[in-house]
């Protein structure tokens, strides 16, 4: 493909979005498009679920891995590839490798989870292991490129993995024409940055808006600041959008043409993922799911039809497990509480039964009867309860209360 330059750096077109599409023609699917009717009442207008979750290896990053290295020469594909993820990268171009008969190799830290390590490996890419964080890791591959002469395959800052994940927003447009609103997660700034170059030249008036995570925004400062900007330490349940610092070519295009960033908490994301899981029916990443936590934190601010795109399904199952009992009590789901007892027979059936009466399910229980603070015949229980929302919470902690129990905690 060839590219416009502005400012020494290389700009995306339309027509490299429609060419990426063409490429993609049979490799990658056309994901589908759902109603999220939880979502539609709060906006007050329709939303649209962008389902790239349900994509080949489980995210969008399919897309932009097959079309650069579709673009390489054939001198270039001899020498092979390298990259370094922790996840979604890593298995989109491992498969795009594969598939284009050519050899992969990707770096992965040592603390990636196992399930993306065994897919990335059977999607056909030999996986070395290197450091703890993934600027580590990066550094390996890089090395690995130096010493080799293969070709290292960005996440993010190449035109041709942005006019792939520009796909997306052509998708869209076909399969809601009548979208207004857009909303998009942002790591590097790849995906939006493509949907953006796409959307924008075909339908000006519909609004791009990024989400990233407040614990890893880098760019609200960098749009400030008018140039790429890094966060010190970014951290956050999302992987996949905890990136320390924009991509030089996204961010160009993200700053003439996304309309907002905003941000969003772990509460905001671990929520939005319960909602998808319970009410879409849909196994999302918390990356994937930050538009739709962008969307129930502030969904006055969202002019519909809005669609949301759900960047990627590959979420470790001990983290989903953890990620689900964090959103159940930011959504009131859960009630922990520690009570002082009398310490005598029947005194547990009695508490018990308070909280049978008040609909409460007692998911753990435990005593402690050593404490200093505690008298010669006191007890203390501390219980861990599942609760139907906030209103049937404080209606257990008030049950508790008017049957005589001291609530420490």
């Amino acid at each position: 493909m060839s590219y416009r330059t502005a400012d020494s750096l290389p700009l995306v077109t339309l027509d490299d979005v429609l060419g990426a599409q063409k490429m993609l023609s049979g490799v990658a699917r056309t994901t589908a498009m759902e109603g999220s009717r939880r979502l539609s009442g709060l906006v007050g207008a329709p939303v649209h679920l962008k389902c790239e979750n349900l994509q080949r290896t489980g995210s969008f990053k399919l897309r932009g891995a097959y079309v650069r290295i579709a673009g390489l020469l054939p001198e270039e594909r001899a020498a092979g590839v390298v990259a370094a993820s922790a996840g979604n990268h890593a298995q989109g171009v491992a498969l795009a490798s594969s598939l284009l008969g050519v050899r992969s190799t990707v770096f992965m830290p040592t603390g990636a989870p196992l399930p993306k390590i065994a897919a990335t490996r059977h999607y056909g890419a030999e996986v070395r292991m290197h450091g703890t964080v993934v600027d580590e890791t990066l550094a390996a591959a890089q090395r690995h490129a130096a010493e080799t002469g293969a070709v290292f395959i960005h996440p993010f800052d190449h035109p041709d993995i942005i006019a792939g994940q520009g796909t997306v927003g052509l998708e869209i447009l076909e399969q809601c024409p009548e979208v207004r609103t857009i909303v998009v997660g942002i790591g590097g700034g790849g995906l939006a940055a493509g949907m953006a170059v796409a959307v924008k030249a075909l339908r000006p008036d519909v609004r791009i808006v990024g989400v990233q995570a407040a614990g890893a925004a880098a760019y609200p400062p960098s749009l400030a600041a008018g140039r790429p900007v890094s966060v010190e330490n970014p951290a956050t349940m999302a992987d996949g959008i905890r990136v320390g610092r924009p991509g030089d070519v996204p961010f160009r295009i993200i700053e003439s043409l996304v309309d907002e960033v905003r941000t969003v908490s772990e509460n905001d994301l671990s929520g939005a993922l319960l909602l998808c899981l319970e009410r879409a029916k849909l196994v999302v990443e918390p990356a994937g799911a930050s538009p739709v936590a962008a969307l129930m934190s502030a969904p006055e601010a969202f002019e519909g039809p809005v669609v949301a795109v759900l960047s990627g399904g590959n979420v470790d199952p001990l983290l989903l497990q953890r990620i689900l009992r964090h959103g159940m009590a930011a959504g009131g789901r859960y009630l922990a509480v520690t009570l002082r007892l009398t310490d005598r027979p029947g005194a547990l059936a009695t508490l018990l039964g308070v909280l049978s009466a008040a609909d409460a399910n007692v998911l753990d229980v435990s005593h402690v009867r050593t404490d200093p603070r505690l008298g010669l015949t006191e007890v203390e229980v501390e219980l861990q309860l599942e609760t139907k929302g906030p209103e049937h919470r404080a209606h257990v902690n008030s049950a508790l209360r008017q049957a005589g129990y001291t609530v420490i905690d």
